[in-house]
This record gives structure tokens, sequence and C-alpha cells, in this order.
């Protein structure tokens, strides 16, 4: 089975209410921007990486898949997989343009859509492509009830409802306002309001610099926090190894780490204690499963982040017994044939082949946009 032609595509998806916002952007819609991938028997593969939706921007990531990866692709056998994605990772145009950013984001839709299309080639979802399935169940926490854009009273709320109404045992809370005590005040309520049994995280999204992410985590010790996820500059490793010795609330980050090796070294100098890997960003799933790896082979955690709202990490989750816990954010999943589930605060194994992937016709249509 070889690979015939290879069509990049773009969705603006609106997100939950007319926008949200964290520590360093607001949005109104998240860009789903991919790959399809069709094979000489006729097969289909999806993948698709996570924007912020800017138009100008998706173009270039869906120009570098139809120029750049296209060529290097058509007529390549999927039983090459692994020699494939070296070559479109090594390929001295790309190397010298990128190793990170655009050229990520689109190596990453290619990709997850190579394994997509030999999952549904094979029959069975990718978790079972990948050898099976490792735990029986993945815990959920939900990221859509946090916003800075939520006001204090809509914070509570909606903590409340999907801790006690909607079976979720764990929730993530934005940080990072001009006034630390503003995210004091909001985790203390949340924390009184849903009690000590379902987890609290925190995302300050790379806002602080060193004393202020060291003052607020001491600040929330005291409410017994899961992690404090991307609480400075992202590349800064010295930075995060420091913080990772002076607080008690563990560390989380990978979201905009672009390669395996960039990560190891923020877990091999102690620096996280909860690996974050986004499939969206490091490359696809091929890179994902060497640093879930990594991660296992240091006894750490990993707790994806959800670039592509979990579709393809629940497959994941459940194929590696190292991945705790998974984000749960549903603004894309009325748009795929296999949308990502939470049922009781726990995610459904997927039963359909291939990823998850493949969205349906009418949302291609409804929020499609041109290439060009």
């Amino acid at each position: 089975m070889r690979v015939e032609s290879v069509n990049p595509f773009i969705m603006h998806i609106p997100v939950t209410g007319n926008q949200i916002a964290d520590s360093m952007h607001t949005i109104t819609h998240w860009g789903v921007v991919g790959a399809r991938i069709r094979s000489s028997n006729g097969i289909e593969g999806f993948g698709f990486t996570g924007t912020h939706a800017q138009l100008q921007s998706d173009r270039l990531i869906a120009r570098l898949i139809s120029d750049l990866y296209a060529p290097l692709l058509v007529g390549r056998s999927l039983e090459e997989h692994q020699s494939v994605w070296q070559d479109l990772f090594h390929s001295p145009p790309i190397q010298w343009i990128g190793r990170a950013g655009l050229t990520q984001l689109a190596l990453s839709a290619v990709d997850v859509a190579l394994w997509d299309l030999k999952a549904k080639q094979s029959g069975v979802p990718l978790w079972a492509f990948l050898g099976g399935s490792q735990v029986s169940r993945v815990r959920a926490y939900n990221t859509d009830v946090g916003w800075l854009s939520l006001n204090d009273s809509q914070l509570v709320d909606m903590c409340t409802r999907a801790c006690q109404a909607e079976g979720f045992t764990g929730i993530k809370i934005k940080v990072g306002q001009e006034n630390p005590e503003d995210d004091v005040r909001r985790v203390e309520a949340v924390r009184k309001a849903i009690g000590a049994k379902a987890t609290i995280a925190i995302d300050a999204n790379g806002k602080f610099d060193l004393p202020g992410a060291l003052r607020l985590s001491r600040r929330l010790e005291p409410y017994d926090v899961l992690w404090f996820e991307e609480p400075m500059w992202y590349d800064d490793v010295e930075a995060h190894v420091q913080l990772a010795r002076l607080t008690r609330i563990p560390i989380a980050l990978g979201e905009q780490i672009y390669t395996v090796e960039s990560l190891c070294q923020f877990m091999l100098r102690g620096a996280v204690q909860f690996v974050q890997p986004d499939v969206t960003r490091l490359g696809g799933v091929t890179p994902f499963l060497r640093a879930i790896a990594s991660a296992s082979a240091q006894s750490l955690q990993v707790a994806p982040h959800a670039g592509e709202m979990s579709q393809v990490h629940v497959h994941l989750a459940f194929h590696s017994p190292s991945c705790s816990v998974l984000e749960y954010i549903p603004w894309i999943r009325r748009c795929f044939l296999d949308p990502a589930t939470v049922r009781d605060g726990y995610f459904v194994k997927p039963e359909a082949p291939g990823a998850g992937t493949t969205p349906t016709e009418e949302s291609l249509e409804s929020y499609g946009k041109s290439i060009d």
C-alpha cells in the first residue's frame, strides 16, 4: 500500500461561548489544520494540528503540507512509516527552515494521518493497532471550566457542575492575572466548592518569571494543587529546575516543546514531574511514542496536552500505562465521526477503526476555510 495523494484542509470551529482566555491569549475559534492522505487502495487517513485559527498562519501550515511534505510522501510505501518520518523530519529544505513551529505542526498532521490510515487498513482503532490497551480506564480532567475569561461566580459554578453533576474528578484552572491574589482567591473558592476529592491543576501558559512563579506556588500549596503547568517561559530549562526544587507543587509542561530531545532535557534535569507531549506539535504519533517511553523509563507520569482535543491522545492514553490522566475540551468533538467521549469522569475507549481524526463532511463544509 502506497501513498497516492496528500491534500491539506482547514477548519475554524467556535469555542465555548463567544471566547475564552488564558494569561497570554484570547480566542474565539479553534483551528484544525489537517492532512488528508489517500492510499493506493482507496483508504483515506486524516490528521491535524491545533491552532488559534489565524487564517494566514493556518494557510502557511497547509502550504507546508501540500508543497513540501506531499512531494516527499507520494509513492512511498506505508510499510516504511518510520523511515518516512525520518526523511520528512530530516529533509534538507525543511531542516534548514524548521525543526520547530510551523514545520512541526505540519509534520504532526501528516504523521497522524499516516497512523490513522494504517489503523483503518487493519480495521482496528489506533490503540489496538499499536499493540493493545494497557489500562482499563483513563481519568478525564476538564479544562473548559477554568478559563480566565470566566468571572469568579461563573468559574465556581462551572467547576462545581463538572465535578458534582457531570462526574469529573479533575479540573484545570488558568492562572496568571496581574494581581496574583486574584489567582489565589479563585483557586481557594473552587477548592472550597468542589471539596477535597477532585483534583485541581493550574496553568499559567508561560506567564511568570521564576520569582513570580515561586511566590504563586507558595501561596497555592495549601490547596492541594495537582500540578503547576507551564509556569514560566517554555524553553527555560534551568528556571524550571530551580522551581521544581523549591515548590511542593509538581511541575507540568510539554505543550510548547517541539522535539523529543528538547522534552528529554526537562525530564533528565528533574524540571518536570507530569510530562505533557502533544501529537499536534511534537511531530505526530511517531515521536510521541518515543517521548512517553522516555518518561516511563524515568518513572514520570504522562498527561498529554490536547491540541487535538484528545481525539488521538485518547488512543495513546489507553495504550500507555504512563498516561495517568487526559485533558477534556469539547469544542471540536461534534465535528468528527468518532468523537472523544467522557462518561462518569472517564474517557470511553474508542472502538472505530483509525485514530478518531476523520471529520464529518458536514463539518468540513460548515467550518472549512480556503487554502489559498
